[in-house]
């Protein structure tokens, strides 16, 4: 793609992203710090959640909410410099061994190097539905936003409202979807140098820590689970944005999601032949 037509994509995506921060929530009522012996902390009168990390422990934070279907919307601003050998984990899952799971990770890498957003969806218990880009900015030198839309037929990933991911409900095909589990918002700073950078070959530089990522702008237009049911939002098909319940990627979105894939897609599973010699997954072949 020439120059100024990804120019152009670019700024259009920076103003719609814009959009998604009007109802920003506040951590001290969405949100529980739940491991780090204080390396988390809410601060700005519940308008800022850090986590750090150092040798001896990560942190990480939970949603006092599940929620069943809904748009969560987060901004982060990760973890600069040398963040090799760390991971960024921002994710929605339930619980137990056929537990569902929809995935942000960044791993990160060596100063001056990109990070890796890797994404991935369980359902049932079963991931292995890896896909992985490098971004067209970089996430540690101010807030990005980073989205899931996930309805009872899509899950979508977005990066500053831009699509990068459109998991379809394939049920019919005999495809599982997450759409009968609650799921909690969680995220995490941990070290995982034994595998996050090139494999594990790049290890955790303790010298730079305590490394810190930072949250802001926490919304979730979705509904709630409380006593065994799902409690949703009033769906306004005529305000922009309010009809998520509905909502599927339009042909500017799809062309979008297929610019990024074309020129930031690093990794996917549905093209990995070596690691499934007896077959893709049966969705590889229905997208």
């Amino acid at each position: 793609m020439a120059f100024s037509n990804k120019l152009s994509l670019l700024v259009i995506f920076s103003c719609t992203c814009l959009l998604s921060i009007a109802n920003a929530g506040n951590f001290y009522q969405d949100f529980d710090i739940t491991w780090g012996d204080g390396r988390g902390k809410i601060v700005n009168n519940g308008q800022l959640l850090t986590l750090s990390l150092d040798k001896t422990s990560g942190s990480g934070f939970q949603s006092r909410h599940e929620y069943l279907f809904g748009k969560i919307d987060m901004q982060l601003k990760l973890v600069p410099g040398n963040s090799a050998g760390t991971v960024t984990a921002y994710y929605l899952s339930s619980q137990g061994p056929t537990h569902d799971e929809i995935d942000f990770e960044f791993l990160g890498n060596l100063t001056g190097e990109p990070y890796t957003l890797h994404t991935n969806v369980f359902t049932q218990g079963k991931g292995n539905r890896e896909m992985q880009f490098k971004l067209w900015f970089d996430p540690t030198k101010d807030f990005h936003s980073y989205s899931i839309l996930w309805n009872p037929r899509h899950v979508i990933f977005m990066v500053d409202n831009v699509p990068i991911r459109d998991y379809k409900n394939l049920e019919a095909k005999g495809i599982s979807f997450p759409k009968n589990q609650p799921m909690r918002i969680y995220s995490s700073l941990w070290n995982a140098d034994d595998w996050a950078t090139q494999g594990g070959l790049i290890k955790t530089d303790w010298s730079k820590a305590p490394f810190t990522a930072a949250y802001r702008n926490f919304n979730a237009n979705a509904c709630v689970w409380s006593s065994g049911s799902a409690k949703c939002p009033p769906m306004q098909t005529a305000v922009a944005g309010d009809n998520w319940f509905n909502q599927e990627l339009d042909s500017t979105s799809q062309a979008r999601m297929r610019w990024v894939q074309r020129n930031y897609m690093i990794y996917n599973y549905c093209t990995d032949g070596k690691r499934f010699p007896q077959g893709l997954p049966p969705e590889c072949h229905m997208v």
